[in-house]
């Protein structure tokens, strides 16, 4: 059986034991690079995220919750250290994930848990019985057929190719073509540098970055144009965003329109740059243009925000509700356009934004986030 097959039963697996009206815990197959778990306790819903590599079971899963519940952190972190090179990773870690979720929450742990790993290979020693008397009969049938052909393997190899062309076809139509075709080029990209043995970056970003990427496109806000964004020079890791909508009654939209008739343009640009530590360290963001006053916004054009920060931002942090924040606090603190500063060149740059982003962090650090730097605004 094929890695790809291994994995599809897993999942199937996984999706018929943890059902959605499972009492506690219950998954969800988004595909099949992702699956979302839901835990149901007593004290809340909580939702354990897991991305699926290309080439599974090796690199094995990336896991990430949520929530910053410590427990559920030290669950997650002992995922990671499971071998991958043995069989039913997938249902393995699943069964662990389950089984201390119930423990933690003082539950009894349901037996169909306990056996999760083996139905995997009851599954499989069936296929193989039921395999081997259908191949018996059909060569009792026909022995012209050529020696080694494998009937079943065409159909699965078949339905791959049918279930794949179905969630391409599946995301066209919810991204658009535009959209869909950057996935691709990044795809294909990742592939060759894969093969190259150039990949910069981590696995663990890459991934989840995909994902944010796949979700942004899918998002209300992004289809009827509050904000854009695009990858400079199809770069995850290097994204440029528009705030092209913000609240018509706000200071900062009339100064919009005013630019807008001065040169034609209405919105106001950011820059947000990933490290290989993504999603557990916060993306970098800074203000390109128009050059603006209060808003929260420093010197150079770094963003005075405690999400921001590593003392601030958390891995369940999306990229949507980060720009939708950005946008918000730019409203709320008046920010408004320096006309005056905006015909000069170099007032915002890359170096000066680090620079004045490290003093802030620095400043937060020592007196805390309600003492922020009166002379930033």
């Amino acid at each position: 059986m094929s890695k790809f097959q291994e994995l599809k039963r897993e999942l199937s697996i996984l999706e018929k034991t943890f059902g959605p009206r499972h009492e506690h815990f219950r998954v969800e197959a988004n595909g099949l690079d992702e699956v979302t778990c839901r835990f149901l306790a007593t004290n809340g819903e909580h939702v354990v995220h897991c991305n699926i590599f290309e080439s599974y079971p090796n690199p094995p899963p990336m896991w990430f919750a949520e929530s910053e519940d410590a427990k559920i952190a030290q669950i997650l972190e002992f995922l990671s250290s499971i071998e991958p090179s043995a069989p039913n990773l997938l249902l393995r870690s699943t069964k662990y994930l389950a089984k201390e979720l119930y423990k933690w929450q003082d539950l009894p742990v349901p037996s169909h848990i306990d056996n999760l790993d083996l139905v995997q290979l009851i599954h499989e020693d069936v296929e193989v019985k039921e395999s081997t008397t259908s191949q018996e009969d059909e060569e009792s049938e026909d022995e012209g057929l050529e020696e080694g052909h494998d009937d079943s393997e065409d159909s699965d190899n078949y339905e791959m190719e049918e279930d794949t062309e179905q969630d391409s076809n599946k995301e066209l139509q919810e991204i658009g073509a535009a959209n869909y075709a950057v996935l691709e080029r990044i795809r294909v990209n990742r592939r060759e540098d894969h093969l190259k043995g150039t990949v910069s970056g981590s696995i663990q970003a890459t991934d989840r970055l995909m994902k944010e990427l796949r979700d942004v496109y899918r998002s209300e806000s992004f289809k009827t144009g509050t904000y854009s964004v695009c990858l400079n020079d199809d770069n995850l890791y290097d994204w440029t965003i528009k705030i092209i909508r913000v609240d018509p009654d706000s200071t900062l939209h009339k100064d919009l329109m005013q630019l807008r008739g001065q040169e034609g343009t209405d919105h106001v640009l950011l820059n947000m740059t990933f490290t290989d530590k993504f999603p557990f360290d916060p993306p970098f963001v800074r203000v390109i243009y128009p050059v603006l006053t209060a808003g929260y916004v420093l010197s150079g054009g770094a963003l005075c925000m405690e999400l921001l920060t590593p003392q601030g931002w958390s891995s369940a942090y999306t990229v949507e509700a980060v720009i939708m924040q950005i946008a918000a606090t730019l409203v709320k603190g008046k920010a408004r356009i320096n006309f005056q500063e905006n015909k000069k060149p170099g007032v915002y740059s890359l170096v000066r934004a680090q620079q004045s982003f490290r003093s802030l962090v620095q400043i937060h650090e020592k007196n805390g986030w309600y003492t922020p730097p009166k002379h930033e605004g």
